[in-house]
C-alpha cells in the first residue's frame, strides 16, 4: 500500500498575539511546526501500513526550513519525505496544483490530508488535489476501515454520520477526532535522522501556478473583556449572568 500524507508547516497559532495599535496579528518570532491535523493523517498513515503494509511518504509544500518538522513526521513511522520549497504567498490552488504535480510522478494507493490547517482552515487543498489528480475523495473522516482492495470511512457532518466506500485510488481528509497521534520514543527520533528527505523544485512539476485567492489584509479580533464581577448572593449572581449573557446573545 502506497500512501502519501500531505503535511504543512505554520506557526503555532497559540502563541500570536495582536498589535494594540494595528490590530493585526504579529508573526515574527513565533515558533513553527507541522499543522496538528496533518499529524493525525500521518497517524493514520502509519495506522494503515502496520495493517496492509507498505510505504508511508510525506509531502508538504513550503519553506525548506520546514525538514526540521517534518523529522518529527518521520519519527512517528513515515518512510521517506519530498519538500517542496515555495514561498508562503501561495493559496490553497497553487499549493493543490505542485502538489498534484509531485504526486503525479509517484505510485500511491491513498492521499491522506488533514481536513484544514490550523493557520488558514481554508479545508480547500484536500478536495483541490482529488480535483486535479481525477480521483475520488472522501471528507471529514473520523474512523477508517481500510482493506485490501477498497476502504471504508466514516465521516462526521456534525449532526449525522455518513459511511462511504471506495475502492483505490483515494484521497481522504480526516478529522482530529480519527486518532491521537503517537509520540516518538527517542530511539525513533534519532532513527529519523537516517531516513530520506529529498527536496524538489517546485519549477520542475508544474509550469506555471495562478492564485485564486488576493489577500488584502489580515486583523485580529477584538477581545475586550467587560470586567463585570458579581458579588452578590450565589444564586442571585448566577441570574444576573444568565440574564446579562442572554442580552449579549451569547445564550440564545
Amino acid at each position: 500500500m502506497n500512501i502519501i500524507v500531505c503535511a504543512k508547516e505554520v506557526v503555532d497559532v497559540s502563541e500570536i498575539k495582536t498589535d494594540p495599535k494595528t490590530n493585526k496579528p504579529i508573526l515574527q518570532g513565533i515558533d513553527k511546526k507541522i499543522s496538528d491535523i496533518d499529524k493525525n493523517a500521518v497517524e493514520e498513515g502509519v495506522r494503515i501500513k502496520e495493517k496492509l503494509g507498505g510505504k508511508v511518504t510525506v509531502l508538504s509544500v513550503g519553506p525548506s526550513e520546514a525538514r526540521e518538522y517534518i523529522k518529527e513526521l518521520l519519527a512517528m513511522g513515515a518512510d521517506e519525505a519530498k519538500i517542496i520549497p515555495y514561498a508562503d504567498t501561495g493559496d490553497y490552488n497553487v499549493v493543490s496544483t505542485i502538489l498534484a504535480g509531485a504526486i503525479n510522478n509517484l505510485g500511491y494507493d491513498i492521499i491522506l490530508c488533514g481536513e484544514a490547517s490550523i493557520d488558514l482552515f481554508s479545508g480547500q487543498t484536500g478536495p483541490r488535489l482529488a480535483q486535479k489528480l481525477g480521483i475520488p475523495q472522501i471528507t471529514y473522516a473520523k474512523k477508517l476501515e481500510p482493506k485490501e482492495d477498497t476502504i471504508t470511512a466514516d465521516r462526521d457532518l456534525g449532526d449525522k454520520k455518513v459511511t462511504m466506500e471506495s475502492s483505490y485510488p483515494v484521497l481522504i481528509s480526516v478529522t482530529k477526532e480519527i486518532n491521537e497521534p503517537r509520540l516518538p520514543s527517542l530511539m525513533q527520533i534519532l532513527g529519523a535522522a537516517n531516513k530520506p528527505i529529498e527536496v524538489i523544485a517546485h519549477s520542475s512539476l508544474v509550469s506555471e501556478e495562478t492564485s485564486v485567492l488576493e489577500r488584502i489584509d489580515i486583523k485580529g479580533v477584538s477581545m475586550e473583556r467587560k470586567n463585570i464581577i458579581y458579588k452578590d448572593d450565589i444564586d442571585d449572581a448566577i441570574g444576573k449572568l444568565v440574564e446579562n449573557l442572554a442580552k449579549d446573545g451569547v445564550l440564545g
